[in-house]
């Protein structure tokens, strides 16, 4: 029987011990050498061993959940590839798994092991299966449904804003939305990168209808893994956000999402105490205590087939950042620690 897992280590994260069990023998049958964790807390201590070429994990489990996991893993800045394997239902819990830059998600029961088998492949040599974007696309699982029905979709957006005080990446953030509406205005989304670096965007909904909110969505998803493969060609780690957005303009394109979608990304070094701002069609003024800059607005995303926009950098120890468009007003506010 050929093995064309050979000498991969996977490290199989499961509370369930019939499953955990088949997972094991399953991928041991094809080469795989495996390793077995009962919760996320079981999984780090076996990883101060091991250092796997493939992490499986569930979402659900005691002590340490399958989103903490991922999220500590990702925070020390290590991009072992994830598959998450869960029963979960709650398309906020995959969207958030995505956002952390998990590499696929499968929801329980797995009838079929050849699309285990396939998903593990991909997981494992990403080159050799389909782009990036289709990946993506086939991973965001409940997608044709968000876009049938808006008012589902609306809901989930405004269900994964981030709480408006946090400490992350050793920064204290806190954000203030400046006018209150029933509609989504201004989504703001930001997370950590790693231990030291974190990255935000605000995107007004309001100029594409119900494009808006599923372009949200979208970006949400996607976003984390973008900005990643950014920085990987970065000697810097300071990220090139114009050719970030252009991708983001690319993704719109082909997800067949059509409007204007006013978009300000930023990123944040908190041991380099480097700020770096770009607007697309959103108004800005970034204060620094030192200085206040007018961050030009550009054009919005969905506007042209390129970009146009301009990128600020500021080394600043805190800063406040308010932006302001047709979706209202926010202001939003770190501080390293």
């Amino acid at each position: 029987m050929t093995q064309p897992l050979a000498g991969k280590q996977i490290l199989i994260v499961e509370d369930e011990p019939v499953f955990r069990s088949l997972l094991d023998s399953y991928l041991s049958s094809l080469g795989a050498v495996t390793s077995l964790a009962r919760d996320g807390i079981d999984a780090l201590e076996k990883m101060l061993g091991v250092s796997p070429d493939l992490l499986i994990c569930d979402l659900a489990m005691p002590r340490m959940n399958g989103l903490k996991l991922v999220e500590h893993i990702r925070n020390e800045g290590n991009q072992l590839p994830i598959l998450v394997i869960s029963a979960t239902e709650n398309m906020s819990d995959i969207a958030k798994a995505l956002r952390l830059g998990v590499q696929d998600v499968l929801l329980k029961p797995i009838k079929d092991l050849n699309r285990l088998r396939e998903t593990v492949f991909a997981c494992l040599y990403p080159t050799m299966f389909n782009s990036r974007v289709e990946e993506e696309e086939r991973l965001f699982q409940d997608w044709d449904a968000l876009v049938s029905d808006p008012q589902a979709a609306a809901k989930l957006l405004q269900e994964l804003q981030p709480p408006v005080q946090q400490v992350m990446s050793h920064c204290r953030v806190n954000y203030r939305q400046l006018v209150a509406a029933d509609e989504p205005g201004l989504v703001l989304d930001i997370a950590p990168l790693s231990e030291n670096d974190l990255a935000f965007y605000c995107l007004d909904v309001t100029r594409a209808g119900d494009n808006g909110v599923l372009a949200a969505l979208l970006l949400r998803a996607l976003f984390n893994g973008l900005l990643q493969e950014q920085l990987s060609h970065q000697r810097q780690r300071l990220p090139e956000l114009g050719n970030l957005l252009k991708q983001v303009n690319q993704l719109l394109r082909q997800a067949n999402l059509t409007g204007q979608f006013p978009l300000i990304v930023g990123y944040y070094h908190s041991a380099l105490k480097n700020l770096i701002l770009v607007s697309a069609g959103l108004n800005a003024t970034l204060n620094t205590g030192e200085h206040q800059i007018q961050v030009s607005n550009g054009v919005p995303l969905g506007t042209l087939g390129n970009t146009y926009l301009n990128q600020i950098s500021q080394s600043c120890d805190a800063w406040q950042c308010q932006v302001w468009g047709a979706g209202g007003r926010l202001r939003l506010m770190l501080s390293a620690e």
